[in-house]
C-alpha cells in the first residue's frame, strides 16, 4: 500500500467517527459503569432505547450525551444517519472530582464522606448499511 492510501483511509475514518463528553456528572463512577457497560458496542438506536427504559438516574445523563454525539456527528459529516450504520466504538467512564465532607458521630468525632462525580466519553463510528448486508467487514 502506498503512502497516498494510508493518508486516504486515515482521513476516510477521522470523518467518520464523532465524539462527546460529560464532564463532573455527579453520580459515582461505578454506578455510571454498569450503564456504560449495557450499551457498550450497541447500534446507537439499541443503545438509545436501552437508556431510555432504565430507571437507573445516570442513563438520562448518558442518553442526552448520545444524542449530543450523534448531533456531533451529523455536523461533522453531512450525511443523512438513517443510511448509516452508527454504533458506539469506545464508551468509558473515569472518575472526577471527590467532593469530601464530614459527617458528625459520637464522642466528637468525624467520619468521611466522600461524593464522587463521573467524566464521560462516548465515540461513535460509521459503518454504511450496505457493508452490513452484504456481510463484507469495513
Amino acid at each position: 500500500m502506498n503512502n497516498n492510501n494510508r493518508i486516504t483511509n486515515n482521513l476516510d475514518s477521522f470523518y467518520h467517527k464523532a465524539n462527546a463528553s460529560l464532564k463532573n456528572y455527579r453520580y459515582s463512577p461505578r454506578k455510571m459503569r454498569l450503564i456504560v457497560d449495557a450499551i457498550r458496542g450497541k447500534e446507537v438506536y439499541n443503545a438509545l432505547n436501552i437508556l431510555k427504559f432504565s430507571k437507573k438516574k445516570g442513563a438520562l445523563a448518558i442518553e442526552k450525551l448520545l444524542l449530543s454525539c450523534i448531533s456531533n456527528w451529523k455536523m461533522k459529516n453531512n450525511y443523512d444517519v438513517e443510511n448509516i450504520f452508527l454504533y458506539i466504538s469506545c464508551i468509558f467512564v473515569n472518575s472526577g472530582k471527590t467532593l469530601k465532607r464530614l459527617r458528625p458521630v459520637p464522642q466528637g468525632r468525624g467520619h468521611k464522606i466522600r461524593k464522587r462525580s463521573s467524566h464521560i466519553t462516548i465515540i461513535l463510528k460509521a459503518k454504511n448499511k450496505l457493508h452490513k448486508q452484504n456481510g463484507t467487514k469495513n
